[in-house]
């Protein structure tokens, strides 16, 4: 379930309360966000919509941690993230988020194994157990018999695949999904589609998903129109 009213949901995963985002120009102050309420519960798939400049890769930045709301609070399973300081946000967001963006931001002298492999190399996982969880995350994505590929050998849509693995090794508790198939050809941005909604239904991942294409939006459970800092629900997507 989804809700922007504010009412409270028992079982929200995440939790956002009066959230506002001001940016200060000189003497003028711009109002990106106002006011936001939302609740979404694990296993959702969200796409958020709206012209540009209107507010949806800040809100994608809040709940991932990247920046800090002007006021009011965000909740992820529990933990209140609006005031931590930064050690304890980084530390946050390497358990919790995977991160998936239009340009795939890949590492060109590493395969796609070694790409993947990155956010781990922070953990303490020894060398073997984190082979494991690379060759669990190639093959959730199909991407086994590419693992010694380098990016510049890969397809668009592959190198995408490799970096939704990067994106999903560490078992985070939600994905945060910036115009995903903007960079694609449309067979591509399909392909990407279909392992975005079989991550959210096959394995019960939480994706929050900002993008301009309006096929893309109509594979989430929830669109969301984002506009003037204001959040309306614009319908359904292709779950009933």
């Amino acid at each position: 379930m989804v809700r922007i009213d504010g009412g409270q949901s028992n079982n929200a995963l995440i939790q956002v309360r009066n959230v506002e985002k001001l940016y200060h120009r000189g003497s003028e102050t711009i109002r990106v966000l106002d006011g936001l309420n939302l609740d979404i519960e694990q296993g959702e798939f969200v796409a958020f919509m709206g012209p540009s400049g209107s507010g949806k890769t800040t809100l994608l930045n809040l709940l991932g941690g990247i920046d800090l709301p002007s006021s009011g609070s965000i909740t992820v399973a529990g933990d209140e993230i609006t005031h931590m300081s930064g050690p304890l946000l980084a530390d946050w967001r390497a358990r919790h988020v995977g991160f998936v963006f239009q340009l795939f931001n890949l590492i060109p002298v590493l395969t796609a194994f070694e790409n993947i492999e990155l956010p781990l190399l922070l953990t303490k996982l020894s060398a073997k157990e984190r082979r494991q969880h690379v060759e669990t995350a190639l093959a959730l994505v199909a991407l086994t018999d590419r693992m010694d590929h380098y990016p510049r050998q890969l397809s668009g849509g592959q190198e995408q695949r490799v970096a939704i693995a990067r994106a999903i090794v560490t078992d985070p508790t939600f994905l945060l999904c910036d115009e995903p198939t903007g960079d694609l050809d449309r067979a591509s941005g399909n392909e990407i589609m279909d392992l975005l909604e079989e991550l959210s239904s096959g394995h019960a991942k939480t994706i929050l998903m900002v993008t301009h294409d309006p096929a893309a939006a109509k594979r989430a459970h929830t669109v969301l129109h984002l506009d003037k800092g204001v959040l309306v629900e614009a319908g359904q997507g292709g779950r009933q």
